[in-house]
């Protein structure tokens, strides 16, 4: 093919989504162009692997600032995801998604549409929290990006947190949740306990 409908420039997170979403209608055709090349690596879906990923350079652009002053002269390193899912291959996949309050704030100085109430559906839409416990009214059940709890629950981290009880904080099972305020585990971007990037949850299956 010689033309397109659109043209996508960036295969990263927002541009992956993009893609997907306009890809949606039959009668339109999509190109997505990505710098960085294929999603394929055999890190990548390994969680651990996070740490390799960020020291490498095969899906990291490895950017870093200009020494400056206020960082004592030092340059200070930006990892950016080079390659189909953009840092979503390289992150260490912990999902938070702010409070009520951070969006109603942003709302309240003129960001019309980005209160809570206008985003939350956003939110929901995006994800599929895999909890028994799940609350509906603010969780999504559906969305292509796949949400769990990290699965390890060591002995000091159940002390640590039984500790911050003793000291009168409220234990939360789910921070992204309608409280913020309290201790618990990760949420992280993970499926059957590997790595779930926008590729995996967005891309691919619009790929056809």
């Amino acid at each position: 093919m010689d033309s397109f409908d659109y043209i996508v420039v960036g295969g990263g997170t927002a541009g992956a989504i993009l893609a997907a979403r306009l890809s949606e209608d039959p009668r339109r055709t999509v190109l997505l162009l990505e710098a960085g090349g294929t999603d394929r690596g055999f890190w990548v879906p390994i969680p651990a692997g996070f740490s390799k990923l960020l020291a490498g350079s095969a899906f990291n652009w490895r950017f870093q600032t200009e020494p400056e002053e206020a960082t004592y002269h030092r340059p200070i390193v930006v990892p950016r995801g080079k390659g189909l899912g953009g840092s979503t291959l390289i992150n260490g996949m912990i999902f938070v998604r702010g409070q009520r309050q951070d969006y109603d704030g942003w709302a309240q100085l003129g960001a019309t549409g980005w209160g809570w109430d206008d985003v939350l559906p956003y939110f929901k839409k995006f994800e599929t929290f895999e909890a028994s416990d799940c609350d509906t009214e603010v969780r999504g059940t559906d969305g292509p990006i796949n949400i769990v709890r990290v699965g390890e629950r060591p002995v000091l981290s159940e002390a640590f947190i039984d500790a911050a009880e003793q000291a009168g904080f409220p234990r939360n099972p789910d921070y992204n949740g309608k409280d913020q305020d309290g201790f618990g585990y990760y949420q992280v971007n993970q499926k059957n306990g590997r790595r779930w990037t926008v590729v995996d949850g967005y891309l691919r299956p619009a790929l056809s």
